[in-house]
């Protein structure tokens, strides 16, 4: 485990890194479009509208993230779903899918910490609320399926443009 980390250290961090600048991105981003502050908000009274330019903004990050010098050398997977989709297909190890995931929740962690640092009275604000999902009227179950569903389409499509790309099927 200790020679796996000691090879591979790098390839961590990146994961850490590139979720800990996903998650600035999506809290500064949700900062600017859903904070009555800002200008967005008071000028664009529709939810959906706001939500919109908040996925666009988000989709443009990740693709930066992982089309980036960075990205490219870890696999850019920035999710624990990902990494454990690699890790079933047999794509990685155990030991870096344990590393993967743990870097991949301290540089998520760190991320957010860090915007909390400079702005904290915006990300604690209910508009913004840690950039946190929670479930609408229709309760927790209906949360985790949606959610689910959303895991399984990333992961599909994920898989799909890896094939089609990269002929690893």
């Amino acid at each position: 485990m200790i020679r796996v980390f000691k090879l591979n250290w790098k390839l961590y961090l990146i994961e850490a890194w590139a979720l800990g600048m996903f998650m600035i991105s999506a809290i500064l981003f949700t900062m600017l479009f859903e904070h009555p502050s800002f200008y967005f908000k008071t000028a664009n009274s529709s939810s959906l509208e706001r939500r919109f330019f908040t996925g666009l903004a988000m989709g443009a990050t990740a693709v930066f993230l992982i089309y980036s010098g960075w990205g490219k050398k870890s696999g850019a997977h920035m999710n624990p779903a990902v990494t454990l989709t690699f890790l079933l297909l047999k794509r990685i190890s155990r030991v870096d899918a344990f590393f993967y995931i743990v870097a991949q929740f301290i540089g998520g962690l760190l991320g957010v910490l860090l915007v909390l640092l400079f702005f904290p009275s915006f990300v604690k604000d209910a508009s913004v609320n840690y950039v946190v999902t929670i479930p609408a009227g229709n309760g927790i179950m209906a949360a985790f399926i949606y959610e689910f569903l959303m895991s399984f389409i990333l992961i599909g499509t994920i898989l799909l443009v890896s094939c089609q790309v990269y002929y690893v099927c």
